[in-house]
C-alpha cells in the first residue's frame, strides 16, 4: 500500500473503529438503563420517532434472517465453517442495528444553560451558546438526501444540517458565522443550524426558558420563532 493510500485508509479505520466501540458502549448502557448524565436543568429532547419503526423492521429482518440463512447454509455449502461465519455475520448485523438503536436514544439534543446540545447518535455532539444564538424556530423541511450531515450554500449564507430520515424541524440562525468540530474535522463557518427533533415546540419553548427571554411570536402557519436578547 502506498504512503498517500495509507494516510487515506488510516483515517477511515480509526473512525470506523470509533463508531463500532460508541454502538458496544451505547447498547451496554441502553441495555442497564443508565443514560447519559445531564446538569441540574437540562431538558432532553429525542429525535428518535421519525426512524423508529423503520430501525424496528430491520431490527426483525435480521433476527429473522439469521435462523434461514444458518438453515440454508448447513444443507447447501459443504464447507463447514461458513455456517459458523454467516452465523457471527448474521448476529453480527443484529447487534449493530440494535446498538445503532441503543445510540440514538441515549444520545438526545439537551437545552440548558450553557446552549443548546446537538446530537446525533455517538458521532455528533455540538453546543450552540445561547449569546451565539439569534433565533430558534420550527419549522419543518424534507432533504432529498439522507445523509446525516450536508452544508447547502443560500444565497451568501451556509447553512449546516444534522439530518434524521432527510427531515429537519428546526432551525437555528447564529449571530456570527461559527464552526463546528464534527468526526471529520471542523466545519467551513456557518450562518445556521437545522436539525430534527420529535417535539420542536416543546424544544422552543424550553430554550426560550433556558436563554431567558420572552415569550415565542408566531412568524408562520405551523411555525414559531423567538429570538434571543443581545448580548
Amino acid at each position: 500500500m502506498s504512503e498517500t493510500k495509507a494516510r487515506k485508509v488510516g483515517p477511515l479505520l480509526r473512525r470506523a473503529a470509533a463508531v463500532e466501540g460508541a454502538m458496544w458502549r451505547s447498547m451496554y448502557r441502553w441495555a442497564r438503563r443508565r443514560p447519559l448524565d445531564l446538569a441540574p436543568g437540562d431538558e432532553p429532547f429525542g429525535y428518535l420517532g421519525v426512524v423508529k419503526p423503520i430501525l424496528g423492521v430491520f431490527i426483525g429482518l435480521s433476527a429473522v434472517e439469521i435462523p434461514i440463512f444458518d438453515l440454508i447454509v448447513s444443507n447447501v455449502v459443504p464447507w463447514r465453517p461458513a455456517r459458523w461465519i454467516v452465523l457471527v455475520l448474521g448476529v453480527w448485523g443484529l447487534l449493530w442495528m440494535v446498538g445503532l438503536f441503543a445510540s440514538m436514544k441515549i444520545h438526545p439534543h439537551v437545552v440548558g444553560a450553557a446552549g443548546l446540545r446537538v446530537r446525533l447518535s455517538a458521532g455528533i455532539d455540538i453546543t450552540v451558546p445561547w449569546e451565539d444564538v439569534e433565533s430558534v424556530s420550527k419549522r419543518y423541511r424534507s432533504l432529498p438526501s439522507s445523509r446525516s450531515v450536508q452544508v447547502e450554500e443560500e444565497g451568501d449564507r451556509r447553512v449546516l444540517h444534522v439530518v434524521v430520515a432527510s427531515q429537519t424541524s428546526v432551525d437555528v440562525r447564529l449571530r456570527r458565522p461559527t464552526s463546528f468540530l464534527l468526526a471529520k474535522g471542523p466545519t467551513e463557518p456557518v450562518d445556521e443550524l437545522r436539525l430534527y427533533a420529535d417535539d420542536p415546540d416543546g424544544l422552543l419553548r424550553s430554550a426560550r426558558a433556558a436563554s431567558g427571554t420572552g415569550p415565542a411570536t408566531a412568524a408562520q402557519p405551523n411555525a414559531g420563532t423567538y429570538r434571543t436578547t443581545t448580548p
